[in-house]
C-alpha cells in the first residue's frame, strides 16, 4: 500500500512522472514507486495520471497497459481469453470498431462491475445459506454481457476479409457505403440499449 504524504491535487488525482530511466515518482508522496505500487493505487480506487517528466506528455494508457500485461504473466490468474485478445488486435487499424468498441467495452465493465457489487451484497446478507439462486442470476447476466461484448464486432471482422480476385470497379462502392452505415446504425443502438440495462441495473 502506498502511504500518502502531502496528497493528491486539488481535483483528488495523484500525478506520478516517469523519468528516462523508467523511474516513476508519486509526486503526492514525493517518492519512487513501482508497477505494483500503481497497481495497489487503481485497486484502492486512487485516480492517478502518469507524465513523462521530459516531454510532458500523458502516458497513462500506456503504463496501465504494462500493468495489465504484468498481471496476466504473473501466472496467479488471467482475465483475459485468447479468443478477446486475438479478436481484440485484429480491430486495430480498423477505424469503425476504434470508434465504437472503447465505448461499448468502458460501458460492459461498468455492468459488469455493478453486478459484482450486487453479488456480494447477496453473499454478505446470506446467514447460513449459500445464496445460489442470487449468484446464478448475477452470474447469467455477467456472461450474457461479456457474450454481446464479444460477439458484436464479429461481423466487422468477417467482413473485412480480402476477396479472392479484384472487385467490382464501380458498382461494389454504393453497397458498402449503405452496408457501413447500417453497421453504424445497429452499433448504435446497441449502445443505447446497453445504456438504458447500465440505468436500470443501477435504480435496483
Amino acid at each position: 500500500m502506498v502511504e500518502r504524504k502531502n496528497g493528491p491535487g486539488t481535483d483528488g488525482t495523484v500525478t506520478i512522472k516517469k523519468y528516462a530511466n523508467r523511474r516513476l515518482y508519486n509526486t503526492a508522496t514525493s517518492s519512487y514507486v513501482t508497477l505494483d505500487d500503481l497497481c495497489a493505487m487503481v485497486k484502492e480506487g486512487i485516480e492517478f495520471t502518469v507524465f513523462d517528466a521530459k516531454s510532458g506528455d500523458d502516458i497513462t494508457r500506456g503504463v496501465l497497459t504494462q500493468i495489465i500485461v504484468e498481471e496476466e504473466t504473473k501466472g496467479t490468474g488471467n482475465l483475459l481469453p485468447i479468443a478477446f485478445l486475438r479478436q481484440l488486435i485484429g480491430f486495430y487499424g480498423d477505424n469503425m470498431p476504434q470508434m465504437m468498441l472503447p465505448q461499448y467495452l468502458e460501458m460492459s465493465m461498468r455492468a459488469f462491475s455493478e453486478n459484482q457489487e450486487k453479488m456480494r451484497e447477496v453473499m454478505g446478507g446470506s446467514i447460513g445459506v449459500f445464496p445460489f439462486g442470487g449468484l446464478e442470476e448475477v452470474g447469467k447476466q455477467n456472461m450474457a454481457m461479456m457474450e454481446r461484448t464479444m460477439r458484436l464486432f464479429t461481423p466487422f471482422a468477417a467482413g473485412g476479409e480480402e476477396q479472392d480476385g479484384p472487385a467490382p470497379a464501380s458498382s461494389g462502392t454504393p453497397a458498402a457505403s449503405a452496408g457501413e452505415t447500417d453497421k453504424v446504425g445497429q452499433l448504435q443502438q446497441q449502445l443505447a440499449e446497453m445504456q438504458k440495462q447500465l440505468n436500470e441495473i443501477s435504480k435496483k
